[in-house]
């Protein structure tokens, strides 16, 4: 299961194809916009690809918004785009109940680009943006989030993956997947099941948002994250000192979430340096790809 469709043209690079849209989770229209953009970018960088053009989707419920707030839509993904060096160049709106925004993407990838089936045993795990922003958006929704909090959360959304995907390719790696709606948990069973490897993860090491934990512990999470829960409940072995909370912030549905990167051991300094120069919000080394049953993951609290 790889992030985005591909194309292999007779000549020229090959083209990766994706689409991606996200209901609100924050008031300001610009700001909305920007994050379902950097989400939709996404998983052309998870294919180690650079977005070359977009159309824009949208469900808008004009009987209950302004016409007004849907330009600032548009507007603040188009910025987000054009950050990425990606054009829209169209789209298609509909009338629809529910607000909901994203692009569909085309990209070109060189070479050959991050795949999940290219990970090989002892490949080391690292992880471009912390966990949490499921929970943070449930927190939104339920005025828990505190300005600051707020801030850094929406940045942090905003950011796009390119810095990630510039640094994995840099540095040689070979596969990746961005951590979006199947929490880290999930994505990475599905890394692990394309390239055929288990998965060892130490949960010390896994970066989160700093006030993640506590919201966790208060309840605030959202369906999306305990749904996760369960779907990898049956692949993965808690070790016995990883406590529920804990549990739940692995399967956090993210939105705009970071890469998880797999790259060779002797590669993974060189990684590191290339992430922190493009300024990544997390350059974790979370654990390791191993011999054993496809798609298994182990968590140890060490």
């Amino acid at each position: 299961m790889e992030d985005a469709a591909l194309l292999r043209p007779d000549s020229g690079p090959t083209l990766a194809f994706t689409v991606d849209f996200i209901t609100p989770i924050v008031d300001d229209p610009e700001t909305y916009g920007a994050i379902a953009a950097a989400n939709a970018l996404s998983d052309i960088y998870a294919m180690g690809g650079e977005p070359q053009v977009a159309l824009a989707i949208c469900g808008f419920p004009k009987d209950v918004l302004p016409l007004d707030v849907l330009g600032r839509i548009f507007r603040g993904g188009r910025d987000k785009a054009a950050e990425a060096g990606c054009a829209i160049a169209g789209g298609h709106t509909v009338l629809d109940p529910e607000l909901k925004y994203g692009l569909c993407v085309i990209g070109s990838v060189p070479g050959a680009g991050l795949r999940q089936t290219n990970a090989k045993p002892g490949d080391r795990l690292v992880l471009t943006k912390p966990l949490g922003f499921g929970i943070a958006a449930q927190a939104i929704k339920e005025a828990k989030l505190s300005a600051g909090d707020l801030e850094t959360t929406l940045a942090a959304m905003a950011t796009l993956n390119k810095g990630a995907k510039d640094a994995a390719l840099a540095a040689g790696a070979r596969a990746a997947t961005d951590v979006t709606g199947f929490g880290l948990l999930g994505h990475l069973h599905h890394l692990a099941s394309a390239s055929g490897l288990a998965a060892r993860i130490r949960l010390r090491e896994v970066p989160t948002l700093d006030f993640i934990r506590d919201l966790a512990e208060a309840g605030v999470a959202p369906g999306g994250s305990r749904r996760n829960l369960e779907y990898v409940a049956p692949h993965t072995r808690f070790g016995d000192n990883v406590a529920e909370v804990d549990r739940l912030i692995l399967s956090d549905a993210q939105t705009s979430g970071g890469l998880l990167i797999a790259v060779p051991p002797d590669l993974e300094p060189d990684l590191i340096a290339e992430l922190e120069r493009n300024g990544t919000p997390a350059r974790a080394a979370i654990g390791e790809l191993v011999p054993g049953k496809p798609g298994s993951i182990e968590i140890t609290s060490q």
